[in-house]
């Protein structure tokens, strides 16, 4: 029986659906400015700690099923944050959701709506108070929040396709 997926896709796109939003870094003891050795020590003893095949036979089974969730949870959040295409991926969301959280969004607007300005690469967008959305080219991902030049509205911004 197979309780996790094989493959680094299979892992993010299983982790992007997961019903409550787990944070890959706690669930490693770990923090977003850990290196890759440090991830993978912490990673090595949850997994020696959680592993089925690692535990005793008085472990009572309400604690068995608790301690192999721990276990599937530490190893998906090894596979994320181990590839560096994932946790940039991760890393990305994380740092929308935080923003989403201190900067609350106005609007969504999409990129086609925006002014293109060709003297500073960069689109804006009009805001109620008379200030502007900026955002350059290089910064703008598959979506973005961006602050008001002048208040504290902000607006989440998308990339069509």
């Amino acid at each position: 029986m197979r309780y996790w997926p094989a493959r680094n896709e299979d892992v993010w796109e299983m982790a992007k659906q997961h019903p409550k939003q787990i944070d890959w870094y706690s669930v490693l003891g770990a923090s977003p400015n850990d290196g890759l050795q440090e991830l993978k020590q912490k990673y090595q003893k949850l997994v020696l700690l959680y592993h089925p095949d690692k535990q005793g036979l008085d472990v009572a089974p309400g604690d068995a099923d608790q301690r192999l969730q721990r276990f599937i949870e530490v190893d998906q959040a090894w596979k994320i944050l181990s590839n560096a295409e994932t946790k940039r991926e991760y890393d990305l969301q994380l740092r929308a959701q935080e923003l989403k959280q201190s900067w609350p969004v106005d609007a969504q607007v999409s990129l086609e709506d925006m002014d293109w300005d060709s003297d500073t690469q960069s689109y804006t967008y009009g805001c109620r108070c008379g200030g502007e959305f900026i955002i350059g080219t290089e910064e703008m991902e598959e979506e973005a929040i961006v602050c008001c030049d002048t208040c504290s509205l902000s607006i989440e911004i998308k990339r069509t396709a």
